[in-house]
């Protein structure tokens, strides 16, 4: 399955966001882009 996931640079926070409509409730942030998309792949269900 395909989902889109958008990866938002927070200047105030100063970490990346990433949320998405099509997975309810997901939000998650890092200080690393890296180490964020790794997360996304970790807890998007397969």
């Amino acid at each position: 399955m395909n989902y889109t996931v958008n990866l938002l640079w927070d200047p105030d926070a100063s970490v990346w966001v990433a949320t998405s409509d099509d997975i309810k409730g997901l939000v998650l942030e890092s200080g690393s882009l890296d180490v964020l998309i790794e997360r996304v792949r970790m807890t998007v269900p397969d």
